[in-house]
């Protein structure tokens, strides 16, 4: 199916400028709907991946001269979207592979966060993820952590000094808002008025040529400065097409396992705590090294400590700086740190899932589709400005979103048939994607791999997945 008519793709394609790429380069082939759900996910993230293929064309043209072929299946992209438990395999003593259990903390932690009924009759979402946040969220709430306490609680707040609260104590959660409310906001307003993937230039320096290699991203040297599912599928992006990519966190940081494991494909990862000095100056020698940052902490946390992007491009001109955050690069709430659930509160996305499926409800989406698209977005971006880089010089500072992507999925319209969507892809359609991993920390994983086809170089996972950890803090030879 041509490209042409598909608002996500085109205006993703927007932001990328320059030649128009050829009609028959990217074709798409499947169809919504994957999942009970009124929106386009299956279409929006197939725009997003074939953009992102697109802008990997970029950098092959770049090397070799020629362009390759793409094509992207839009269920296969939407189940891209459930995450690695829905996803994801495990080899039991037998040989056969089942899928991988749930994790009982990314159970609970679901349960708790869902919209709950506020005094002035709205909506609220409070977000239970990580120990220490959900600390802050149930101290604001004077509450146990259980969904009926929540319920009980969250009823005795009138919904705008709640998330005035939660935003004091550092908390995640925000108002169910409709998508006007959303857009009339100054926040809405503001990140309306803004494109989907933000790129500008925050420093000069001179042209650099992409290294030699097989790959679109051969050479390219990427630190991975991220947690959970956004920022990590940044990182998986570039690993895909053939990036060294070097995940930094500490010990004492706390991860959620299943996604750890499902976004580490084709990475590497190594501990340094960047507020130990000894730990930090080796982090900034790493950075002199690196090609890409990306980083997905509360906003303002990596400046505080000397690694903001302009002191970063500074140290490494030419450096491709990205950022993965929920509210986007200004506007009120740019301070305050969300997640998926968050974002699909404020923007209008849960009024919309509740009306439409009739829940009497406001309603999250069953897969966290802001998440993944952001996660795509950004390592589209960091590509597109890896070719500005090479074709004109300078350092590039990238801004992602899960707000903003959100808001994308919202432009693309709503379908009216969705009842007998199946949730899941047929065994023999993920057998079609299929990956296997064996001898991980994990065990023999079979796992959703790249969904994306590309005529010389398809994206793949180069690497084992590794142990956190597991690499000492350093480059891979040249």
């Amino acid at each position: 199916m041509p490209t042409a008519g598909l608002p996500a793709f085109d205006e993703l394609m927007s932001i990328r400028g320059g030649t128009p790429i050829a009609p028959s380069e990217v074709t798409f082939t499947g169809s919504d709907p994957l999942f009970r759900s009124p929106f386009r996910i299956g279409g929006t993230i197939a725009a997003a991946l074939a953009a992102r293929a697109v802008a990997a064309n970029d950098l092959w043209e770049l090397r070799t001269g020629r362009r390759q072929l793409i094509g992207v299946d839009r269920r296969a992209a939407a189940a891209t979207a459930l995450g690695g438990e829905d996803m994801t395999q495990i080899r039991e003593g037998g040989g056969t592979y089942r899928p991988a259990p749930l994790s009982p903390s990314v159970t609970r932690m679901v349960s708790l966060t869902q919209p709950w009924r506020t005094a002035d009759d709205r909506w609220f979402v409070p977000h239970f993820n990580l120990p220490h946040l959900e600390r802050r969220v149930l101290d604001v709430l004077g509450c146990r952590p259980t969904p009926e306490a929540v319920e009980t609680a969250v009823r005795t707040w009138n919904a705008s000094d709640l998330e005035d609260a939660i935003a004091e104590a550092r908390a995640c959660g925000g108002i169910v808002r409709t998508a006007r409310e959303w857009l009339e906001h100054p926040h809405g307003a503001y990140l309306a008025g803004h494109p989907v993937v933000e790129i500008a230039r925050i420093g000069d320096s001179d042209p650099e040529p992409l290294p030699p290699g097989p790959d679109p991203l051969s050479g390219i040297r990427v630190l991975d400065l991220t947690r959970i599912l956004a920022g990590p599928t940044a990182g998986l992006t570039l690993a895909e097409h053939g990036a060294d990519v070097l995940m930094v966190t500490a010990p004492h940081l706390p991860q959620v396992p299943p996604f750890v494991r499902d976004t580490s494909h084709g990475k590497r990862s190594t501990y340094l705590d960047y507020t130990r000095p000894a730990q930090a100056t080796r982090l900034r020698s790493l950075v002199q090294g690196a090609d890409v940052f990306i980083e997905g902490y509360r906003p303002g946390r990596l400046e505080a400590h000397g690694f903001g992007p302009a002191e970063l491009a500074q140290q490494r001109p030419g450096l491709v700086h990205v950022s993965v955050n929920c509210y986007g690069s200004g506007g009120p709430f740019a301070d305050r740190a969300g997640w998926d659930q968050v974002a699909q509160a404020v923007t209008g996305m849960c009024v919309i899932q509740g009306d439409a499926t009739n829940s009497g409800r406001p309603t999250l989406t069953p897969v966290y589709l802001c998440d993944f698209l952001t996660g795509f977005l950004g390592g589209y971006g960091a590509m597109l400005a890896l070719a500005r880089r090479a074709r004109e010089g300078g350092s590039y500072r990238v801004q992602v979103s899960l707000s903003q992507s959100a808001m994308l999925m919202q432009r693309q319209g709503l379908l009216s048939d969705f009842d007998d969507a199946p949730g899941e892809l047929s065994r023999q359609e993920f057998e079609q994607y299929a990956v296997t991993d064996t001898d991980t920390v994990y065990g023999d994983l079979k796992s959703l791999g790249p969904v994306i086809r590309m005529s010389e170089t398809p994206p793949r996972w180069a690497r084992t997945t590794p142990r956190l950890g597991s690499s000492r803090p350093e480059w891979l030879p040249s």
